[in-house]
């Protein structure tokens, strides 16, 4: 303390009034925290609402937290009387089916289930989603249904070359009259064949599902015998003859040969204007370049 005091005095007047500030504010500082410290805090009615608001919200996420038991499918033979309660049953319905089991006998279906306990239409359209039978009742289902409606089945669909096909053929496809199968054929004459079946999609009045039955029944065989059309040789005239070529792409046609010398390519058909380039890949398969 001694030895405090003489360093204390050694600092000149004004230095020791700093240290006396220092000191007296730190123990000031001191006892307020002390003693505000045992203050208790007061809160607002808005906080006290919001701290129970945030108790309840607390107490259902921890509920909402508690796992679910999962429940797998089962036999309905098999229920015990803990089971049948859980899943809604009564005492009443569960004993009906112990009752019919005494016997050794089983149900094979929800139908069946609903039969011997009696349980309400609702009840058991959520509990049948739950049912599972062995293996061999399935089969065995599947079998007598099969023997039962093997009668019953379709004919095999016998595909035809579209080429070959007749009005008769034509008509016995869904949705295709007589009037469709004969404008079909005609359309057919006078392309000389078809050469993809995409060319179905150009006839008027077939609709897309028509079309798709179609497809089902028919095929165009392997390298269609297909009249080909000499391009380099033909005038406009004879060009327009062909459905592909009306009279403005004929007239182009000749025009792009006296100006360029002959078409040789698929490519070289692109580069005449008015040319139905969409159809490009079925149209060279009618030419001879």
């Amino acid at each position: 303390m001694s030895n405090f005091l003489k360093t204390y005095f050694s600092y000149t007047k004004t230095q020791r009034a700093g240290i006396l500030v220092l000191l007296s504010a730190i123990v000031g500082i001191q006892f307020l925290n002390f003693t505000y410290s045992k203050v208790p805090i007061k809160s607002s009615p808005e906080e006290k609402e919001w701290l129970a608001l945030q108790s309840k919200l607390d107490s259902i996420n921890s509920q909402a937290k508690i796992k679910v038991q999962k429940v797998y499918p089962f036999n309905p033979n098999f229920i015990t009387d803990y089971k049948g309660y859980m899943l809604g049953m009564s005492v009443e319905e569960i004993d009906r089916l112990h009752e019919f089991r005494a016997n050794n006998q089983f149900v094979n279906s929800a139908k069946e289930f609903q039969k011997v306990t009696k349980i309400s239409d609702s009840l058991l359209a959520e509990m049948s989603q739950l049912f599972k039978f062995p293996d061999w009742i399935n089969n065995r289902k599947e079998a007598t249904n099969y023997q039962k409606y093997k009668a019953f089945e379709k004919p095999k669909i016998v595909i035809l070359d579209i080429n070959n096909a007749t009005v008769e053929d034509l008509d016995k496809v869904y949705g295709i009259g007589e009037t469709l199968a004969s404008r079909i054929l005609k359309y057919r004459n006078s392309l000389g064949g078809f050469v993809s079946m995409e060319q179905l999609n150009e006839i008027y009045g077939l609709s897309p599902e028509v079309i798709e039955k179609l497809h089902e029944h028919f095929i165009v065989g392997e390298n269609p015998a297909v009249p080909k059309i000499k391009i380099n040789q033909l005038s406009i005239k004879e060009l327009s003859l062909f459905p592909y070529f009306r009279y403005p792409v004929s007239t182009a046609i000749v025009t792009y040969r006296s100006m360029n010398g002959d078409i040789k390519s698929v490519e070289d058909l692109t580069k005449i204007k008015g040319f139905p380039i969409e159809k490009a890949h079925i149209i060279a398969l009618y030419l001879d370049f």
